[in-house]
């Protein structure tokens, strides 16, 4: 795993390659590499987990004409090579990054069809004057880019935070048409950034940048399969337990310490109990708790799994560090995000690389296979369609009236958001359901009249599963993933997101993910063979801490923070809408946590990277 970087269209300053270069140390402490050409100067920082003592990039083709920095894992490298060989290519190497080149020589920028696992690449062809960047098919290694046309050059790195080092970027805010956005899903959508002219290079693309022009090129695509009465368990249980063992095996190739994060959930006691089928030695297992609020404490499940597999587990319970973490995780971050989640991930990843270099985990798994609430919420409106429309908001109304709880099982909380949704069309349920702050709440919040995204196209839940998987799981869970990780140099694996395990799971009828109020339920079906019934039917919990009751706890911290006088300055927000919130949710009137969670982000975000460029070590 590694962090890349470069510049096309100038030969770079050897300074401002390395500051860049530099910026990305955490996501590779193991060495370094540069490269300066004609017309292109890349850079590389590495951790190393295949052909340790090998391996060093940037890595060149037979006659040097191709050059390529690579970030990732190819999982069918040894496959490819025997291809390629056997067409003539020599490999200078052990690793995994050469395939990339020897494949370009032969397919050109269709080569990352060709690939399975998490990569993002930068390969400048000297002789075209062509630079290929490509991306993983669901988005699970991050990769930017900023054109300036006029000075006919292109910067990329693996984080924005390396783009900014070079002096004639910048730091502007696109906040003029990507703000409401952030308001309204919490994160970045769209491939936009909250820094002006900077983007994100889609998954599943490749960017071809040639004579100061860019093409994106989009090489993989997979539709989710709606409802088939005729289908039964039996049409679609041998070949997805195949795949499901061919990703888990795919991901355990490292030559480095290899554990597991273990929560104790479906996903990732699975994946924890087919990885025992290829090792001879007990798997690590890690998992955290939080103090403050039992119901966001998965411990003791994730003990009772690690015991029943064997494994060689490590639980942490930690005290909150809410406030005092969050510049170095905006840091990392490189953007406003309100996923409070970010937080125990990057802990548990900070804990666990004390133990391992790469950790498997089983994000994906709700994506495949119906397992938010959200999905089984939106099948429950469809049959209810009986119901009057006006009568859901009567009651959602009603429902305004109750306290809600910050627990995460909260009865109020979640029956208010269920009827806010209930009256709507399925898309725009879903839409309800996953919005922050809607239009009235963004009015009151930034005192301008906004106007929302549009609702995903539903004519079922499988187009809701769809938009989940194409939005939600790269701009959100995925980059949390990677950046908390990284952030401790610790390289997460999701076998769930192996690219032909998704191209079939996606092919499954989703009456077989989704039967009745049961979620996965065909996952659960091939589970049942590998897990005690407790774990595999138990009740769905999300990974979490307990931001609601600590912000309450630290609710003058919070008012201190968005309240400054350097946050009132910005004019961005409403102190009148911000003291609201902060006021109802340390009463106990409302449960607004996630929503404090995205301004305190947002307003951190400007004190790490606008005022005064606050540097935060890594």
């Amino acid at each position: 795993m590694c962090g890349i970087c470069g510049i096309i269209g100038e030969l770079a300053h050897q300074d401002t390659l390395k500051r860049m270069n530099n910026t990305l140390i955490h996501r590779g402490p193991d060495g370094e590499g540069y490269y300066w050409g004609d017309g292109a100067s890349l850079a590389m920082r590495r951790l190393a987990i295949i052909d340790v003592g090998g391996s060093e990039q940037p890595l060149y083709n037979e006659d040097g004409m191709l050059v390529l920095v690579f970030n990732g894992e190819i999982y069918n490298f040894k496959e490819l090579r025997h291809t390629l060989q056997a067409k003539g290519h020599i490999f200078r190497t052990e690793g995994d990054g050469e395939t990339i080149l020897h494949l370009y020589e032969e397919y050109g920028i269709n080569a990352p069809d060709y690939l399975r696992g998490q990569f993002a690449f930068a390969l400048w062809d000297s002789v075209q004057h062509r630079l290929v960047l490509g991306r993983d098919a669901l988005g699970e290694k991050p990769l930017y880019y900023c054109h300036h046309p006029k000075a006919q050059r292109l910067l990329f790195a693996s984080e924005i935070k390396a783009i900014l080092q070079h002096e004639d970027v910048e730091r502007k805010t696109s906040f003029s048409n990507a703000l409401t956005g952030f308001l309204q899903a919490g994160y970045w959508q769209n491939n936009l950034t909250p820094f002006e002219g900077i983007y994100s290079v889609p998954p599943a693309h490749t960017l071809v940048f040639e004579g100061n022009h860019i093409t994106l090129n989009r090489y993989f695509a997979s539709t989710i399969a709606p409802s088939d009465s005729t289908a039964t368990e039996a049409d679609y249980l041998p070949e997805l337990g195949r795949l499901l063992l061919q990703a888990v095996e795919r991901c355990m190739i490292a030559d480095v310490p290899l554990g597991a994060f273990l929560s104790g959930g479906l996903d990732s006691s699975l994946i924890v109990a087919l990885m025992k089928g290829f090792t001879s030695t007990p798997i690590q297992t890690f998992s955290i708790g939080f103090e403050g609020d039992d119901s966001f404490n998965e411990t003791h499940y994730a003990e009772q799994v690690a015991q029943y597999l064997g494994t060689q587990h490590t639980p942490f319970i930690v005290a909150p560090h809410t406030l005092d973490l969050l510049p170095k995780l905006i840091w990392h971050l490189d953007q406003p995000f309100a996923d409070s989640s970010a937080l125990p991930t990057f802990l548990v990843s900070q804990l666990t690389r004390q133990h391992v270099t790469v950790a498997l985990t089983g994000d994906g798994g709700d994506e495949l296979f119906a397992g938010y609430e959200r999905f089984y919420a939106g099948a429950l409106v469809a049959r209810l369609g009986a119901v009057p429309k006006p009568i859901w908001g009567i009651i959602s109304t009603l429902l305004g009236v109750l306290t809600e709880g910050t627990g995460y099982y909260n009865v109020v909380k979640r029956a208010r958001r269920f009827a806010r949704g209930a009256s709507l069309p399925l898309g725009d349920a879903y839409a309800e359901w996953m919005t922050l702050f809607d239009a009235t709440a963004q009015h009151d919040l930034t005192g301008q009249a906004v106007s929302l995204a549009k609702a995903p196209q539903a004519q079922g839940v499988h187009d809701l599963l769809h938009h989940n998987m194409t939005d939600y799981l790269p701009n959100d869970l995925l980059i949390k993933t990677d950046r908390m990780t990284m952030a401790n140099r610790l390289e997460g694996r999701a076998p769930f997101l192996d690219r032909d395990l998704v191209a079939y799971a996606n092919r499954i009828p989703l009456n077989l993910k989704l039967k009745g109020r049961t979620t996965k339920h065909i996952l659960k079906q091939f589970a049942q063979a590998h897990l005690p019934n407790e774990i595999v039917h138990r009740q769905k919990h999300g990974f979490g801490a307990p931001i609601g009751t600590w912000l309450k706890r630290d609710s003058s911290a919070v008012r201190d923070t968005l309240l400054s006088t350097k946050a009132r300055q910005r004019g961005l927000l409403q102190p009148v809408a911000i003291e609201r919130l902060i006021t109802e949710h340390a009463k106990g009137q409302r449960d607004h946590a996630q929503r404090l969670w995205a301004l305190l982000t947002l307003e951190v975000w400007h004190q790490v990277f606008m005022d005064g460029h606050r540097a935060i070590a890594p």
